[in-house]
């Protein structure tokens, strides 16, 4: 690579970074990008390391999609899944969901109509596997989490 090709790099990752440490600076002090709340306000919003899940919304089986009950079906029948990644362990990196051990919850798909990809839709599910007497339902990529009660 020149010399002149490398200054390009270089320039583009400064850029890059510099913009990256605008956008943290803006989300840490709550300077919202186009009227927006902060980057880490909604981070903050989402979740605080060390607090409780805060999991209020419930959902019944009868107000979810009817995708999402059939992937509950699927999950107390063992499969098959639609998908390779169904019943692979979720992390619970955001701390969304009650604490427990690593292992503990599986992450499973629900299936968007006219989606190209798996979508947005989750089911999560905690325990052993094939019960779902303790799922929580997503239906924006772990965003949100709403408990599925009988």
């Amino acid at each position: 690579m020149t010399r002149a090709g490398t200054r390009e790099r270089a320039g583009k990752w400064l850029r890059h970074g510099a913009l990256a440490a605008f956008v943290a600076v803006a989300g840490w002090t709550g300077i919202g990008l186009q009227g927006g709340p902060g980057v880490a306000s909604v981070a903050f919003a989402r979740q605080a390391p060390g607090s409780s899940t805060g999991i209020a919304a419930t959902v019944e089986p009868a107000q979810l999609p009817p995708e999402a009950v059939a992937t509950l079906k699927l999950i107390a029948a063992g499969g098959p899944y639609p998908y390779p990644k169904d019943g692979v362990v979720f992390g619970n990196f955001e701390r969304m969901l009650p604490a427990h051990r690593r292992g503990y919850y599986h992450e499973y798909t629900v299936p968007t109509p006219r989606a190209r990809n798996r979508g947005a839709r989750r089911i999560v599910c905690g325990g052993p596997m094939r019960r779902i007497d303790n799922c929580f339902y997503s239906d924006d990529h772990y965003n949100s989490f709403k408990r599925i009660v009988e």
